[in-house]
């Protein structure tokens, strides 16, 4: 089984730190590549780079090459998850809505840690459309941007106390709500067991629902809301562009 993982951001540490997350979650016999877009923002931390995310996702998915059984887009909150299932022929799982549904087998309600609070109307509308907004107590900001995720002791403190904010709210799960946080490992299990709550990483949910959806043969309906993009001429950002560093290349696979 063939796994494509796409970071919403142009860091390219920060992809492979999610593919290790991806790698570590993944069943045998399955294997995980990492995309990285070309063009886009360095993270994702707002609607504006959300939406040039969702965009600069699409591309990179539109122009890779490699065969694959399935997508797991590995942006919290981020646009995009519905174009691209119109988009591919295999199943695609945000991580967003993954650890929501495997937090609602845990527990009535679950509590989302994120990044800035700025992400939270985003990360609200995304579990909205999900349908899975109406279990979640709260969706609670460190305060440390997504390239600041790597300074291990303030990013512990930090997600203890957004930790304790989203129990204190009636959170009986805890969601990580930022891809870069699948390496946070020993912080996340260090918090979930001083609060006595399950805690989980999207990237490790939308991959093993990934495997589940390949492995019973089910992809994306095309009935309706996800049927395939009409035909017409759709002009892909200016040529000009092309063949500059960062600037239509393609994606950087790992």
């Amino acid at each position: 089984m063939r796994i494509v993982v796409t970071n919403c951001n142009t860091t390219q540490e920060m992809t492979e730190e999610i593919v290790r997350g991806a790698r570590a979650a993944a069943g045998p016999g399955t294997t995980v590549t990492g995309l990285t877009p070309a063009w886009g923002p360095e993270s994702a931390e707002g609607w504006l780079d959300s939406y040039l995310s969702a965009a600069a996702v699409l591309d990179t998915l539109r122009t890779y090459q490699g065969p694959y059984d399935a997508v797991v887009m590995a942006g919290f909150g981020e646009h995009g998850r519905e174009g691209v299932r119109e988009l591919v022929d295999v199943p695609v799982v945000d991580i967003t809505e993954a650890a929501a549904h495997l937090a609602c087998l845990l527990g009535r309600r679950y509590g989302v840690v994120t990044t800035l609070e700025r992400s939270r109307g985003q990360i609200e509308d995304s579990l909205y459309a999900a349908g899975v907004a109406q279990n979640c107590a709260a969706v609670v900001g460190t305060g440390l941007g997504v390239l600041d995720l790597g300074e291990s002791e303030r990013t512990e403190a930090a997600f203890v106390a957004a930790a304790e904010r989203a129990r204190d709210a009636g959170a009986e799960v805890l969601v990580l709500g930022c891809a870069g946080m699948t390496g946070l490992g020993r912080v996340v299990r260090a918090v979930g067991n001083k609060l006595g709550l399950p805690v989980v990483d999207g990237v490790a949910a939308a991959v093993k629902l990934a495997e589940s959806l390949v492995s019973l043969g089910l992809t994306t309906s095309r009935a309706g809301s996800y049927a395939k993009p009409l035909a017409k001429r759709r002009t892909w950002g200016p040529s000009g562009l092309r063949g500059l560093p960062g600037l239509g290349d393609g994606p950087q696979v790992l």
